[in-house]
Formats: structure tokens, sequence, C-alpha cells
């Protein structure tokens, strides 16, 4: 596995220790366990031990000179970021249609007219795996720039099973050569095809009946998700789906009330979903539902922000107690960005959360959203040495300075993948 990693002399370590059990919630998401002067010991991918400088000085002093030193002096130490809910294996891009919503078209408009996600699927078809596979390898690297070190990948821009089935096996690809880990949805469910238009409950048979069981059979998602909207699926559509995703072990995500009330947040409740993602127009009944049931809440301010809505009022959903994770939900028709750091700072500015409990929602509360809280998202003893140091000397200035990319330096499973701001020249980005 390499040398052994020291980080040492960070002006802040964010640990977030203690929350690998379950998300952050309330004033838990402004616990950020912050260790100044603080230093991490890397071996074999794994954090070994977390502390004080002159603590973990002390106790590996023997071992310095066999161990890579990152300098993190004046710097920020946060867990590795995570990115729960992305679009990540497409092809082509729609900036017409940016031009179309700056002239007053509506998303709902623009798809009707054969635009949106079914533009992505004509052109995500006709794109071979290879394609595929360089277009999202470049898209990895460029989240990892920006100190993302796991995604989720859903597919959906195929809605017939070919061309969903190749999005997954790029997904899987992906996982395995590149150092970011991906972790896959299967999302055929993202809308109705032209043809099942009159017909949509065919379309909701054949997902439940051929193509989720093939989907679990080999092995190629861990989670089903479906948008669960007006004009596209209803909720009782939504749970014929996820709870057809249950029974073949797929967990379920649903994309939930974004743009107009329409139940979802309370569905995600009511079937256990992992988490319930949008949220734009969610019902108070529904929030406090998803705070009981834990429902994780992944928020997309930057979504709302290109689309030019309002934002998700993530403020009441904390004092709700429903725990929140954000995303980019990068994708190339409300969301083409990578930069989950700017997510956060709109997370501040749009939806009045805080600078900690920002943090929080991009590392812990977001890799629970995945199913990854015990491996991920905290920098604790036996965890995936998987961090992001950022050149700013603490967590407030993260958010302060925004639009800006501090990421310094990048460790994915106890190796240096982005250093000065740039991936390693010396380093090929592969898992192997």
């Amino acid at each position: 596995m390499g040398k052994p990693i020291f980080i040492r002399n960070a002006s802040q370590i964010v640990t977030l220790q203690g929350s690998s059990q379950a998300p952050l919630v309330k004033e838990a998401m402004s616990e950020l366990g912050m260790i100044e002067n603080g230093s991490v010991w890397i071996e074999n991918g794994v954090i070994c031990a977390v502390g004080k400088d002159e603590v973990l000085f002390e106790k590996y002093q023997d071992r310095l000179s066999e161990a890579e030193i990152v300098d993190a002096s004046g710097k920020l130490v946060t867990p590795g970021l995570v990115d729960p809910h992305t679009h990540l294996v497409f092809a082509g891009s729609r900036e017409n249609e940016f031009n179309m919503r700056l002239q007053g078209a509506t998303y709902m408009e623009i798809m009707n007219s054969g635009g949106g996600i079914h533009a992505t699927t004509r052109r995500t078809k006709s794109a071979t795996r290879e394609e595929l596979f360089e277009e999202s390898f470049e898209r990895l690297n460029q989240f990892l720039r920006h100190g993302v070190t796991t995604v989720e990948a859903k597919s959906g821009y195929g809605m017939e099973w070919e061309t969903e089935l190749k999005q997954l096996e790029v997904a899987k690809l992906l996982n395995e050569k590149h150092v970011i880990d991906v972790v896959p949805t299967f999302m055929g469910a993202h809308a109705v095809p032209k043809k099942y238009k009159e017909k949509p409950d065919q379309f909701v048979e054949l997902l439940i009946n051929e193509m989720i069981p093939k989907v679990a059979e080999l092995g190629l998602a861990e989670f089903n998700d479906v948008f669960c909207e007006h004009g596209v699926f209803t909720p009782e559509q939504s749970r014929r789906i996820l709870e057809a995703g249950k029974q073949h072990g797929l967990m379920p995500k649903i994309h939930a009330d974004e743009i107009e009330p329409y139940e979802g947040a309370e569905l995600a409740a009511e079937v256990g979903a992992i988490s319930a993602d949008h949220l734009l127009r969610a019902s108070e009944k529904g929030m406090k539902a998803m705070a009981e049931k834990g429902v994780v809440a992944v928020l997309l301010p930057g979504t709302a922000y290109f689309l030019m809505a309002e934002s998700a009022n993530g403020r009441k959903m904390i004092d709700l107690g429903v725990p929140v994770a954000l995303s980019t939900d990068c994708n190339p028709g409300s969301s083409p960005t990578v930069s989950l750091p700017f997510i956060m700072n709109l997370g501040c500015l749009k939806m009045g959360m805080t600078p900690a409990e920002v943090i929080t929602a991009a590392t812990i509360n977001a890799a629970h959203a995945i199913n990854r809280g015990r491996e991920i998202g905290s920098l604790e003893v036996g965890k995936k040495a998987d961090i992001t140091i950022f050149n700013v000397d603490n967590y407030m200035k993260l958010q302060y300075s925004y639009g800006v990319n501090h990421t310094q330096t990048v460790v994915k499973s106890g190796k240096v993948v982005v250093r000065g701001g740039q991936l390693h020249e010396e380093l090929s980005l592969s898992k192997n």
C-alpha cells in the first residue's frame, strides 16, 4: 500500500468523530469535533490516529523516516467530500436549454417539447461505452480536483434496457478504474418514455417485472430511484417501483417534491427510503415524517440556482430534526457542475445553513445517504483514509470566500492524488 502518510500541523482538523452509526441532526450537525494544530497518521489506506500534532509526533517519531510527510500548516483538514446524488454517466450538453430558460421556458415545458431528459437520453443512447467512459472519467477528475472522494451515480438516461445497462456497466467500470469510489443507483424511472406517454402504467410494469430484476441479478446497483413528480410518476406508481426494488434487495431513493408538493417526502418515509432528494416543495408534514424515520434529505441548491427557482428550506428541515446532506446533482440539464464546495456555499447563502452544518452535510451525512457512514465521512481510527485539505486556515473561511476552489491536497484510500490543487502528475488515477 506504499508509505505511511503523516498529515501534520493542520490549523484545524474537522473529525466529526462519533457519527458513524447514524446521520447527524439538529444541533449535532454543528459539532465538528475540531482539533487545532492537529495531525493524522495513515497506514495501509486506513486512518490509524487523529489528534494533536505533539501527541502523534511523539507516538510515531521513530517512524518518521519511512513516512510521507504532508505539511498542512495554516490549512483546514476535513473528511473527503461525498457527493450522494449525481447523474455522472451521460453524453453531451444542453446549453441551448439554458438560453431557453433565460427567455422564460420552464423545465417541464422544455422536457415536454422533446428537450430535457429526452435530449440527453438520445445522446446517451447513441454514445458508445468507450465514449461514455472517457467523458465520465474526465468528470471524475474534475470532482477530485474539488475535493470529492466518493460519488453516487444514477442511470436514467436510457429508460430502456440496453442504454440503462450501458450506463450501469460504465459506472461499474469507472468504480474499478478511477480512484474515486462510484456508488451505483438504478433510475430507470427517471421519466416516462415518449412511446409510453399515453400508457405510463405499462412502462411501470416493464420496470417492475423486467428491468429491476435484471439489475439486481447482475449486481449493477445498490439503490433504486424514481422521479415522483406531477407529469412523471405518481406517488402510487412510485410506491410500486420502490417496493419492487426492495423485494430485489435495492434500497429505495426518491426524487421528491421538486416542482410542486406531491407527497414525495411522505412516501419516502412510508417506504423507508435511505434518502429523499430535491424537496424544494416538500410539506411540513412530509418533513416531520422524514425526521421521524431518519430519512436523509439530500438537498441540491445548485439545481434550484441554475433553474432560477427558490431553494429547499434547509434551515427548517434541520430545525425539525431531518438529517440533511448536500449534493451537486451533477447533470447536463439542471446542474452542470462538479463543484461541491460551491454547493456548500449555496447551502449557506440560499438555504440558511451554517458553515459548520454544510461541512457535516457534505461529508458524514452525505455518506449516510449512500449507506457509507461506517466507512467514510469522518476522520476516525479504522476508517478509510479519504481526506481533503483546503488552503484556508479555518472552516468559516471556506464558506466566506465563496465560488473559489480552495482544494489543496486530496488523499484517497491512503494515496495522495491531488497536490497543489492539481492531479498528482506521477500517479495514474487508478485504484490498482
